[in-house]
């Protein structure tokens, strides 16, 4: 079960670097009636990964993201929440491994029946980007460049 989940992180974060914006005109008709049956939604920002199509909106308050492969199949659906959703061991490992840090933001995201969290943290100059799975263990931690003066 480790395996899978510290592959997925590592097939997500490939993603995420391969990730090009694309016009709404040169997304697929399958892909945006994908979205447009599982979310309500008809506008959104896209972006290319690896193939797949990236849909970027707003639903109810809360940003979210959702990845589309071109028949129109959902990869994997990432959902921003307030801290207080983390589940308890999630903040639990924050506050022993992270209690200096500010949380930035945190997200809920379910891929292949696989549910994880993550968590941006920071610190001057320091900026990481955490991934959790339900029981709290750290599965990914993933280093960003912050330019404060």
């Amino acid at each position: 079960m480790k395996t899978l989940l510290i592959v997925l992180g590592l097939s997500l974060t490939m993603c995420q670097a391969e990730a090009q914006k694309v016009k709404s005109k040169d997304v697929p008709a399958e892909v945006k009636n994908t979205l447009q049956k599982s979310y309500a939604v008809t506008d959104a920002d896209w972006d290319k990964e690896d193939g797949s199509f990236e849909a970027n909106f707003e639903l109810k308050g809360n940003e979210m993201s959702v990845l589309i492969d071109t028949k129109g199949n959902i990869l994997e659906v990432e959902t921003e929440i307030a801290k207080n959703e983390l589940p308890a061991a999630v903040l639990k490992s924050l506050e022993s491994n992270y209690k200096d840090f500010k949380i930035e933001e945190t997200a809920r995201i379910e891929a292949n029946g696989v549910v994880t969290y993550e968590v941006e943290v920071e610190k001057g100059k320091q900026s990481f980007d955490l991934i959790f799975d339900l029981d709290g263990v750290l599965i990914e931690k993933l280093s960003k460049e912050t330019n404060k003066d």
